[in-house]
């Protein structure tokens, strides 16, 4: 009974105790969830977010869109509010959601400066602000989130340099900061991240410098983008031995060197390889084409050699093959060889082989590329030979362009049955005969450009079928006949970078008044033809115009008022044609128009007095229109005619009295040199009397 009282007060010692410990607890987690509510109520405020989404009466963990609470639901561990389109700055009072793990805002309309609250946010392992407008520099002290896994700020206006502390963030696996405004140096310290940076994306920036030979230590990277920035000198070896490497890209900066011929062997795991836009020499290395899963490979615009390797057949899974722009070579009627290969690649949707120094003949074989390929650059070599019928098969074609060769013959009929086809490109090349009608079926055509071949006959009548063309170039062929209504009554697509172009052919008759109908048309060229007849005022509604060109013509008639209409037009040369009446006034209201040419025409009147004839009179061409005057009448005045009469008179006396002036002095002096002569003789017979002689 004594023990048992004695043992009363430490049993009421350790209840009070445990007490004390539930109450200490919980007030601590009534607060903290009255913290993190107050915070995202303070976030709430600076941003657009819908009412509906956090009502200030209800759970916060359990009503609150976007947010996630830990298992015991006191606490805010991740917030996930990406594309909801908010607008406005993130609040410093988001600091306060100490224990908040992830946090994702990408894809709003976020303005202003990272919060350096957020170094408070120390168990935070998740980052993500990209693709809004936030801007300013990182703030120096977010490299103390020593948790952070993932830190992805792509795309806003983040400025200054990369921080030289960024290797303190140790748990960092994927560090994106593609598409800012950072410029400076790539810090080598990032190489400290080398047992977890996997993600290494700093693209589209204005990074300069030297690639660090350290990020080759980086041995778990699987993706380095430093593409589109101001980086120089070469890439080094250690880098090409990060054999985790799926993505490499440097494309669009300043680097040289030649890329390893052992880089199959090096990086086996390759998917994505890009070197564009460098100054890389030598050659393509043979092993880059064993890789077998590779899906790109884009080396344009490089000062890459030497011919095409082999094994481009092995690369089953390639889906974008880009070697165009560079100095690669072939030779003889089978240098084109190796698009045969390709046609094992079943994936193949880009094929780029432009601008280099190839020759041959395109392959029959060519009809058997991958039924998915949609683009096709064949333009800038030495291509010779007809077009194979069979590239009718590429039925997925979008883009098929083999301009500046010399190719000839006909365009294959079978070309009209690419139905997606919207580019077409077949310029400066030797190709002739008569268009094909077949072409009207590419129903999809935005861009067609015959132009500098030998083309006869007349615009195929099916040409109007085209449906959304924007440019249309003919130039520079042997097309004669008129035009037809039916060819504007086509082209009024809504774009405004439609071209006409039918300069340097043989077309004649007049201009039919259906050209008013290219209201959206930027630039019409109808120079060196044989078109007839006046211009019709409906060129006026052409609203969009800003280059109308029709030099070297027979049109006659007078300059229609409606020229003025054209508000946005810079050029406008309508030289050397039959052009009769006054220039419009009109066309000093023309406030865009920097340069006008109306030489060699049948012009007569005043010049307009205003606008380009007199701000920029240097750009106006009126010469051979010998009946223009400049600012005034050209009809004399009574004035001006008697004033012309009395110079006239005056002159005549003036004249007459100089040649009889003249004539005096000639008389004057004959009978001076008669008075001598006469002197001379006496002297001599004088001094022969007195014995002089």
């Amino acid at each position: 009974m004594v023990s048992q009282f004695h043992l009363l007060p430490q049993t009421f010692a350790i209840t009070f105790y445990v007490l004390v410990c539930i109450f200490v607890s919980v007030e601590p987690a009534i607060t903290s969830t009255v913290t993190d509510k107050e915070a995202l109520i303070s976030f709430k405020s600076g941003v657009s977010l819908p009412p509906s989404y956090w009502d200030q009466n209800s759970s916060l963990c359990t009503n609150w869109t976007g947010d996630v609470c830990n298992k015991l639901g006191n606490r805010v561990v991740a917030l996930q509010l990406s594309g909801l389109g908010l607008a406005g700055s993130i609040s410093p009072h988001i600091g306060n959601l100490s224990f908040l793990r992830s946090l994702h805002l990408q894809n709003n309309k976020l303005i202003g400066n990272i919060p350096s609250q957020f170094l408070h946010l120390f168990r935070l392992k998740s980052l993500n602000l990209s693709s809004n407008t936030i801007q300013g520099p990182l703030p120096s002290n977010m490299t103390q989130l020593i948790a952070l896994q993932t830190l992805d700020l792509a795309s806003n206006n983040i400025t200054g340099t990369l921080p030289e502390n960024l290797s303190r963030l140790k748990n960092l696996q994927v560090l994106n900061l593609a598409r800012n405004n950072l410029h400076g140096p790539i810090p080598s310290s990032i190489s400290n991240l080398s047992s977890t940076l996997t993600h290494l994306n700093l693209g589209t920036n204005s990074l300069s410098g030297r690639i660090p030979s350290e990020l080759g230590f980086l041995y778990k990277l699987k993706e380095l983008d430093l593409a589109v920035n101001q980086l120089t000198g070469t890439v080094a070896l250690s880098i090409y031995n990060i054999s985790s490497l799926v993505l490499f890209t440097v494309a669009s900066n300043q680097l040289w060197g030649e890329i390893p011929s052992n880089i199959g062997h090096t990086l086996p795991n390759l998917l994505y390889f890009r070197t564009c836009i460098n100054q890389f020499t030598g050659k393509i290395p043979a092993s880059l084409h064993n890789i077998s899963g590779i899906r790109s490979i884009r080396l344009a615009n490089n000062l890459f050699e030497g011919s095409v390797p082999p094994g481009l057949g092995n690369l089953q899974f390639l889906e974008r093959y880009n070697i165009g722009f560079n100095q690669i070579l072939s030779y003889g009627d089978d240098g084109l060889s190796f698009l045969t290969s390709l046609t094992n690649n079943t994936r193949l949707q880009f094929l780029g082989i432009d601008d280099n120094n190839l020759e041959g003949v395109i392959p029959e074989s060519i009809g058997n590329l991958s039924g998915v390929i949609e683009k096709l650059y064949m333009g800038g070599n030495h291509i010779y030979g007809h077009i194979p019928s069979s590239i009718g098969h590429l039925s997925s074609l979008t883009l098929l362009k083999v301009s500046y060769n010399l190719i000839s013959g006909a365009i294959p009929p079978e070309i009209g049955q690419l139905k997606d086809l919207q580019m077409l490109g077949l310029a400066a090349n030797k190709m002739s005969v008569h268009i094909p009608n077949s072409l009207g079926k590419l129903r999809m055509l935005n861009n067609i450009d015959l132009s500098g071949n030998y083309f006869v006959g007349n615009i195929p009548p099916s040409f109007p079928n085209f449906q959304k063309l924007l440019s249309m170039d003919l130039s520079n062929n042997l097309l004669n006949g008129s035009i037809s209504r039916e060819i504007f009554l086509s082209l009024p697509i809504p774009s405004l970078s439609t071209i006409l172009n039918l300069s340097n052919n043989f077309l004649s008759g007049t201009l039919p008044e259906e050209i008013g109908l290219l209201g959206t048309v930027v630039t019409i060229d109808l120079s060196d033809n044989r078109f007839s007849g006046s211009i019709p005022s409906s060129i006026g509604k052409c609203s969009s115009l800003v280059g109308l060109f029709m030099v070297r013509n027979t049109l006659s008639g007078p300059l229609p008022n409606a020229l003025g209409e054209m508000k946005g037009l810079e050029i406008l040369d309508l030289s050397s044609n039959q052009l009769s009446g006054s220039i419009p006034d009109t066309l000093k209201d023309l406030r865009v128009l920097r340069y006008l040419n109306l030489s060699f025409n049948l012009l007569e009147g005043v010049i307009p007095n205003g606008g380009i004839f007199v701000k920029n009179i240097s750009s106006v061409y009126l010469e051979g229109n010998p009946k223009l005057c400049l600012h005034f009448p050209c009809v004399e005045s009574a004035a001006s005619s008697h004033r012309r009469k009395v110079l006239v008179s005056v002159t005549t006396i003036l004249g007459i009295l100089a040649v009889c002036i003249m004539g005096g002095c000639l008389l004057y002096v004959r009978k001076s040199k008669a008075r001598v002569a006469a002197t001379s003789d006496l002297v001599v017979k004088g001094a022969a009397s007195n014995g002089h002689i």
